[in-house]
């Protein structure tokens, strides 16, 4: 049997796994939809854009929700406090997530421009709006968000909606909304040809120039200008959870002080920035499957690099140091986590595999010729 630290520390590895999941299987068709209005210059090849992945965008929200599933299973009070603190922003990316079902599915069915063109937009907002804040919440994660909990833990945000759209939270905005579109780009070179495909790789190179940027400005601004957390006292990893039971501080330079006590976590942001390179290069010579797995590796580069510079905090706090969320303290009893893992171990190998099998069967071109044939069923 696994001790209670363990635990606790495989599903933060779990979680970010999910998250991971959710961003490149998600990400890619948010990814394509972000693109949508601009790479298909007529009805024809938005068509052909939108059944690259229309089939399956759907099913790739599994990741989303069993990443949400899991933030409420094994970490309640991160789940209360970030539906708290961050309500706006939910709602802003759920509500631009409606117009992800209704317009692929209505978009086509009626044959007038104006009805087609308007979905394509709203198309464009379901996949560029949602990475937009969740890298605005990932930065404001990493400058401590404003609540507090009192003696019975009952937890107060102290915030407004406005106060998360700070420059650095905006910057890391822009690596996440680049990063998705940068892999939905590669993505749909796989899927096309002819002036889809140069038109794609032009926005692969840009948006991967982008990512790479903004990636390397918030690491810079991080290690000038933004404090840190760090537990000041001493902790007992297996201890019952007791988010108050410690003592925070808050440091210069303590985002970065993992990357000295534990060297090989250096290969995480590394990995950022030699996935997002060789995905430029593929892109360049025209290797896009090979562009889509370096820019997958992109991405887990730039989200382990958050992850690994947070640990062990999972919700910093900055009105209230002590009240911080960590991995050691905010997490459900040692039996939730060992039936979750259980489960985990059962049916993420299943998710895993019916993925790759329905990918398989999906592969191949989108052309022009497919949508004639295929005009009253295809999206």
């Amino acid at each position: 049997m696994l001790d209670y630290e363990t635990l606790k520390f495989i599903w933060w590895i779990l979680v970010g796994a999910l998250l991971l999941g959710f961003a490149i299987m998600d990400g890619h068709d948010m990814g394509v939809g972000t693109l949508l209005p601009f790479v298909g210059k007529n009805d024809v090849e938005r068509r052909i854009i939108i059944n690259t992945v229309g089939p399956h965008w759907d099913g790739n929200q599994v990741w989303f929700i069993t990443a949400g599933g899991a933030i409420f299973a094994a970490w309640p009070i991160v789940y209360a406090a970030a539906f708290s603190g961050f309500y706006w922003a939910m709602l802003a990316v759920l509500w631009a997530m409606f117009f992800r079902p209704v317009g692929f599915d209505y978009r086509s069915k009626i044959d007038n421009p104006t009805w087609r063109n308007t979905w394509d937009w709203g198309l464009f907002i379901g996949g560029m709006v949602p990475p937009l804040i969740f890298g605005v919440a990932f930065g404001n994660l990493l400058q401590g968000v404003p609540f507090h909990l009192d003696d019975s833990l009952r937890l107060f945000y102290t915030g407004t909606f406005w106060q998360l759209l700070n420059p650095f939270a905006l910057l890391a905005g822009v690596v996440s909304s680049a990063m998705i579109t940068f892999h939905g780009a590669n993505y749909l070179m796989i899927r096309t040809e002819g002036g889809i495909f140069r038109r794609a790789r032009t926005a692969s190179l840009i948006f991967g120039v982008i990512t790479l940027a903004a990636f390397a400005a918030a690491g810079l601004w991080i290690a000038s200008s933004i404090q840190g957390f760090v537990i000041t006292s001493l902790i007992d990893p297996n201890a019952l959870p007791d988010p108050l039971d410690k003592t925070v501080a808050i440091q210069a330079g303590a985002w970065l002080k993992n990357y000295s006590l534990y060297p090989a976590t250096e290969l995480v942001p590394a990995a950022g920035f030699l996935g997002g390179l060789l995905a430029l290069v593929a892109s360049w010579f025209r290797k896009p499957l090979l562009a889509f797995i370096s820019s997958s590796v992109c991405m887990l580069g730039i989200i382990g690099t958050a992850g690994v510079s947070l640990f062990p905090f999972i919700m910093p706090s900055s009105s209230d140091p002590r009240s911080s969320l960590t991995v050691w303290d905010s997490v459900s009893s040692k039996m939730t986590l060992e039936l979750m893992l259980g489960a985990t171990v059962i049916f993420l190998p299943l998710i895993i595999i019916y993925t790759s099998w329905a990918y398989k069967k999906m592969s191949g071109k989108v052309t022009v010729a497919f949508i004639n044939i295929n005009d009253k069923s295809a999206y």
